[in-house]
């Protein structure tokens, strides 16, 4: 006689969900991805749309075709400054006081710049009867457009220029 009775039973699968599948943008693996024969290939022709990561070092040339262009120019250079007979120290205490100055205006500027040369100048008598000087220093020889030149070039203070026309 058969039983004709079942016994159910609820089972529990312990195998990850993914089956193995993991969503490579999440894991950082530059120039790590691919087969031996696919990272060989790259090697010998990179494919534009498969990007190698320099990982923030620069190419030191360019490619023409297949040949590589070694450009002297672009390789970089460590320029160390002589620090012989430098007296200051290279720390700053943080208990050192925080110096307020105010802004420094066209009127502060024209002070430190001109106002001792001309009073100078009024003092001994080398002025002309139009208060131009007689013998003028190399700021003052200026023109308005060479003067302009200078403020803008590398290493002024300067960063941005409005143009009024």
């Amino acid at each position: 006689m058969a039983s004709s009775c079942m016994i159910l039973q609820r089972g529990i699968a312990t195998s990850c969900v993914c089956h193995g599948k993991r969503n490579f943008r999440k894991f950082l693996l530059y120039n790590k991805r691919g087969s031996r024969a696919f990272k060989e290939q790259q090697a010998k022709n990179p494919d534009p749309d498969i990007p190698i990561d320099k990982r923030g070092v620069k190419d030191t040339g360019y490619k023409r075709g297949d040949e590589w262009v070694h450009v002297p120019e672009m390789v970089p250079e460590l320029i160390v400054p002589s620090l012989e007979g430098f007296t200051l120290k290279p720390y700053v205490s943080y208990r050192v006081q925080n110096v307020k100055s105010p802004r420094f205006s066209a009127h502060r500027l024209f002070d430190a710049l001109y106002a001792k040369k001309i009073k100078e100048d009024f003092e001994k008598g080398e002025l002309d009867e139009n208060g131009e000087p007689l013998n003028p220093s190399e700021y003052e020889k200026l023109t308005p457009q060479e003067a302009k030149d200078n403020a803008g070039k590398t290493g002024s203070d300067i960063f941005q220029l409005s143009r009024r026309s």
